[in-house]
């Protein structure tokens, strides 16, 4: 009756912020406060994160929510439901069993046919011998034959009908799975509101548009890019696109999306120091929602154990074997405690076996510290010393342990074990957790608890079978297969985190599969070089040299590369962070041609020859047969050596190239020529080195040729 009279607010889905894995819905709703200031706002998916629900009022000064909660709803599905594919299926699926045990049937007449033959009468003894009829044996195998050839032509058309209807079910069980799950999966429909509980309405029926968000898994994207570029101009345009995929539950349309690299699971509450006092001991801050369990809550269930076990019904589940007899314990000194974990049941007397169970309703329950206990709320202040050890303390109705049952003497015969370390004593009065304290979540134990849990509260079950299925299908998102070339956020945005905002709103179902979205257009440096390593390839690639200007970096991905508005390659572009500088390779570009020569000159110098000296001589030209000019980069390399007495003397206009943050990577001993071609001209470099090496070093008969 209270959730017939609460009004019911449809809500609309604005934006959603997809993470590396996961995504944050943000949702809009506008409704009129009824005087009780209860509300339910439906519409959310069934795969949402309870824990992540949030909800505002916008515009709406001195009206706030004070409460929001999740519910879950359960209504059957109407005669007119759009859901023809599932039906779809599951006409296909009688058919395919009906066409199945018409073969079956066929198949079995054909064995029953097949296994008629003639069987002569019974001879007695003093019949004269018989001739046998032999037309009648042919006229009985025609009969067979054409029975069987009959059978026979039917199985043809029945294994056929089979085929298609099984090729059939398989394409419509394939466009099932692919469907969004948006619809209802079965024929009760199940509904996930959220009960908002608003203040400051003074009573009186007020308009107010309110904001939830919360979270929901099964939803990844990854970058890719498509550049766009003309021969001879030194600009570009490269846009940002994103591969998302979905099964949330819900289907994304006309959202405004928006792409972060976080992970969504990510914890974001701060440590918190505690203070060490010295001098006078503090008192702990009393827990507002916790007080003793009543006197005699044990004798409430006195009349049910005096009836009896209850009768078994068939519908009441078949009780377990009974588990085996526990072995004999080994006695404890008595000055040994026994702890009690929370929730669990109390542990026999020490030295009894199979003995009865006591009851911690029926022992004392040791009187709390002096504390002001309230109706209901949190405690007040943090947890003190002793919190995360010992007795968790329980909201009202719920007991704490009892103190250590005495230990038994030792048997005859029978070492004592040592004695167990006493735990840490806990100081002050039990601190209830907020699962304990969350009153409207807590379940009273029944009377088939065992005793230990019977008349009191306990936080209920975290969720139902359904929940978790349909998380579990929401989650199967992730090991969805990438795109080509396609990198995972968080493997390529390293320790930083970005946002980046679509330009419009899209559409993506809650399908499966992978969509494109277009986010918008990244400005970037963009000049067109061309690279040679002649000493390795006499070939010379065009590059596309990119430079990110912008505060935001580039993560990795594919990028489609656009030259002259007809589609080139598709490449990889690795992460660039802000002000950072990449090559996007083009290919070779045969309108350069590159050849390289060398020279070596070996001889000694110094006083009687004591050094090898190695002259080494470079010698590369290029030419330039495009219609444009060109700027060539040209790498050599020269050797390092980490000996003292060697020597490497360079004699050529090359330089080395600049090591820093941002920049490309060589390796050691790289040299790079630059120099601008014009159209159908040519340039000739020359270069070398030296190389002085003692002759006590020198490799005799090593080849030093490069």
């Amino acid at each position: 009756m209270v959730a017939e009279a609460e009004q019911r607010w449809g809500a609309t889905l604005d934006s959603v912020v997809v993470y590396a894995q996961g995504a944050l819905c943000r949702r809009l709703a506008r409704g009129t406060v009824p005087p009780d200031g209860r509300v339910r706002v439906t519409g959310l998916p069934r795969s949402l994160d309870p824990g992540s629900l949030r909800a505002r009022v916008l515009g709406a000064p001195g009206v706030r929510v004070t409460e929001a909660r999740v519910e879950v709803e359960a209504e059957p599905l109407g005669t007119d439901t759009p859901d023809a594919l599932r039906r779809e299926v599951e006409r296909l699926r009688d058919e395919y069993a009906a066409a199945q045990g018409r073969r079956d049937r066929q198949l079995s007449r054909i064995e029953e046919v097949t296994a008629l033959h003639p069987v002569p009468p019974a001879r007695e003894p003093e019949d004269p011998h018989r001739r046998t009829p032999v037309d009648v044996w042919l006229e009985f195998a025609d009969f067979v034959d054409e029975r069987l050839e009959r059978l026979h032509g039917r199985l043809v058309e029945l294994e056929a009908a089979v085929r298609d209807l099984g090729h059939e079910l398989a394409v419509a069980t394939d466009r099932l799975s692919r469907a969004s799950t948006d619809a209802p999966a079965a024929h009760v429909e199940t509904t996930v509101c959220a009960v908002l509980t608003f203040d400051g309405t003074r009573g009186s029926e007020t308009e107010v548009e309110v904001e939830v968000e919360y979270g929901v898994p099964g939803a990844v994207w990854a970058p890719a890019y498509r550049l766009t570029h003309r021969q001879g101009d030194g600009t570009g345009r490269l846009v940002l696109r994103a591969s998302v995929a979905q099964r949330t539950g819900e289907d994304w349309t006309g959202v405004r999306i928006a792409l972060a690299t976080a992970d969504l699971r990510r914890r974001t509450d701060l440590p918190r120091l505690r203070s060490i006092r010295i001098g006078r001991r503090q008192p702990a801050p009393a827990p507002s929602g916790w007080r003793e369990p009543p006197a005699g809550l044990a004798d409430l269930f006195t009349a049910y154990e005096a009836a009896g076990p209850r009768p078994r019904t068939a519908t009441t589940p078949v009780p377990p074997p009974p588990p085996p007899p526990p072995p004999l314990p080994v006695p404890v000194p008595a000055s040994a405690p026994v702890p009690q974990a929370y929730g669990a049941p109390p542990a026999p007397a020490p030295g009894a076996v199979g003995g009865a169970m006591p009851d911690l309703a029926a022992s004392p329950a040791p009187r709390p510290a002096p504390a002001r206990a309230r109706a209901g709320g949190r405690p007040r202040g943090g947890a003190g010393p002793g919190d995360g050890a010992g007795f968790a303390g329980r909201p009202a109705g719920m007991a704490p342990p009892s103190p250590a049952a005495p230990a038994a003497p030792a048997a005859p015969g029978m070492a004592a074990a040592p004695p167990a370390p006493a735990p840490d004593p806990v100081s002050g009065p039990p601190r209830p957790s907020g699962a304990e304290l969350d009153y409207a979540e807590l379940v009273l134990s029944g009377p088939e608890e065992p005793g230990a849990r019977r008349g009191r509260l306990f936080p209920g079950a975290a969720g139902d079978p359904v929940t978790d299925e349909c998380r579990r299908r929401a989650e199967a998102v992730a090991a969805l297969p990438l795109p080509g070339q396609a990198v995972r956020p968080r493997a390529s945005a390293g320790s930083f985190d970005h946002r980046f905002d679509a330009a419009a709103r899209a559409d993506i179902p809650s399908d499966g599969t992978w969509h494109t979205v277009t986010v918008g257009e990244i400005p970037v440096g963009l000049r067109t070089e061309y690279l040679c390593v002649p000493s390795v390839e006499e070939t010379v690639y065009a590059t596309l040299v990119l430079s990110n200007a912008t505060d935001q970096a580039l993560l990795a991905g594919p990028v489609e590369v656009v030259v002259d508005d007809g589609f080139l390659l598709t490449a990889g572009l690795p992460t660039l962070a802000p002000g950072g500088v990449r090559r996007v390779g083009l290919g070779p570009a045969e309108g350069i041609r590159v050849t390289r020569r060398t020279n070596l000159n070996e001889s000694t110098s110094g006083l009687r020859g004591g050094t090898t000296v190695l002259d080494h001589r470079v010698h590369v030209e290029l030419a330039n047969r495009l219609a444009g000019p060109v700027t060539v980069e040209v790498r050599e390399r020269v050797p390092v050596t980490s000996e003292p007495d060697v020597r490497i003397e360079e004699r050529s206009d090359w330089t080395a190239p600049v090591e820093g943050e941002g920049s490309e990577h060589h390796a050691p001993g790289t040299r790079i020529w630059r120099l601008d071609l014009p159209a159908g001209a040519t340039a000739a470099l020359d270069g070398g080195y030296e190389i002085r090496i003692p002759t006590g070093k020198a490799l005799v008969g090593g080849n030093r040729r490069s």
